[in-house]
């Protein structure tokens, strides 16, 4: 088996912005594409700055490699997130500390490497969650290459996992477009649309007007220029404005009638409402959804909760499951860190009323795009976040091809398996 034989680390570019959300609610206003104001979160220069990424290559000594990304969100240092994340800074670390760690070991045991960089520290402090990330993507690259097999046939086989592999519904994100984008997603047949980025009170309506009007628009579009049989699932991240517009307590009648009213509106088609409030802590975004969630249970209104913030960890999510305070859980992999936490969350949902939805950041690239299809693929949550961007026609391209060209190629292998 193929070994380790080098670790290189090169700064790149993420795939949109890192945003100062605090700053954002706080002071800063819009500017064009831009914001004016002042950063408030560690490690903001400005409020709204390029998304950075870290490309990790680790070469194997048959002169094969596999790359991964290091990664954040675009809202880095918000909700309980990991700081804001500089790829200059770590790459030093990369190259030295980490490869040290890695060189010399069996390429093709993508867990057991996974584990030997869990325990690296950066001056004693934990790696941030965007070095483990691209680590364990590079890894799995690796160790699909020492195997000569997909990354998607590595966790089958390291996990020991044998359910049918199906294509996993693509959910894509329309940015501030979110008329012209959801267009982009019916004409394209996209399972789950359209998100929205409903971030503030102006954009949902001072009274939740234009998120009614919006999913009302959206059906109607979606009946007009949808192909015959298309029934997508709609999704709207709403940044916590409902909780802004209502107030608690949150499962009383007047906001159960909210969604009894977005339910309508968006009819016939199945609705799901990411992060229809925002609180302090871990502990309070849990009762705040839970008491949504019995509201809408009690009234029968059939609205999927998905949490959001506060949901970033492995322990994060895990806790919301076992309070069974949501309908969905995002398992947002940049915040996770290893894909190894990822893949653990997604089969902690399994057998629970929490669906597991693999998310993202539009703030990735390409290379942790595909390797996240792979883990999807290989896991099977409800749904994978399209990402990078907010253009929804590249990042769609670009999961919707990985997914299509491994099921083809792992389709074909049993067939030709069968015939031996």
């Amino acid at each position: 088996m193929p070994t380790i034989a080098d670790v290189s680390a090169i700064p790149t570019a993420g795939g949109f912005y890192f945003d100062d959300k605090e700053a954002i609610t706080r002071n800063a206003t819009a500017d064009g594409f831009s914001y004016t104001g002042q950063p408030v979160t560690d490690g903001f220069s400005r409020v709204r700055q390029p998304a950075e990424a870290l490309s990790i290559v680790i070469e194997l000594d048959n002169g094969r490699y596999g790359i991964g990304d290091c990664a954040a969100v675009q809202y880095s240092g918000f909700g309980g997130r990991d700081l804001f994340f500089d790829a200059q800074t770590h790459a030093d670390l990369v190259e030295s500390t980490l490869s040290d760690a890695l060189v010399g070991r069996d390429a093709g045991n993508f867990t057991d490497n996974v584990a030997a960089i869990q325990d690296s520290t950066e001056s004693g402090d934990p790696l941030h969650t965007a070095v483990r990330y691209g680590f364990s993507q590079a890894l799995l690259a690796a160790a699909a290459e020492a195997h000569s097999t997909t990354m998607t046939e590595v966790i089958l086989d390291e996990y020991g996992l044998s359910q049918t592999l199906e294509p996993v519904p693509i959910f894509t994100q329309t940015g501030d477009s979110r008329r012209r984008n959801a267009e982009k997603m019916i004409l394209k047949g996209v399972p789950v649309l359209p998100h929205g980025l409903f971030n503030s009170a102006e954009k949902t309506g001072r009274g939740g007007e234009r998120l009614l009007e919006y999913l009302s628009w959206l059906s109607d579009r979606v009946a007009e220029l949808g192909a015959p049989g298309y029934e997508p699932v709609f999704h709207v991240d709403v940044y916590g404005t409902i909780g802004e517009i209502f107030g608690p307590p949150y499962g009383r009648p007047e906001v159960v009638e909210y969604f009894a009213a977005l339910h309508e509106a968006a009819a016939p088609y199945t609705l799901q409402v990411e992060s229809p409030i925002e609180a302090d802590s871990r502990g309070e975004q849990i009762t705040v959804l839970g008491a949504l969630r019995d509201g809408l249970a009690d009234a029968a209104v059939p609205v999927s909760i998905v949490a959001d913030e506060w949901c970033n960890t492995y322990d994060d999510i895990t806790a919301f499951v076992d309070a069974d305070a949501v309908d969905v859980v995002q398992i947002k992999t940049p915040d996770l860190g290893e894909l190894t936490k990822s893949i653990a969350a997604v089969q902690y949902c399994e057998g629970t009323g929490t669906d597991a939805y693999l998310g993202g950041s539009c703030a990735e690239t390409d290379v942790s795009a595909r390797v996240c299809t792979h883990v999807a693929l290989a896991t099977q949550p409800i749904q994978l976040l399209a990402r990078p961007g907010m253009g929804v026609d590249e990042a769609y391209m670009i999961v919707q091809n990985e997914m299509t060209r491994t099921l083809n190629r792992i389709v074909t292998q049993d067939q030709q398996a069968a015939l031996q």
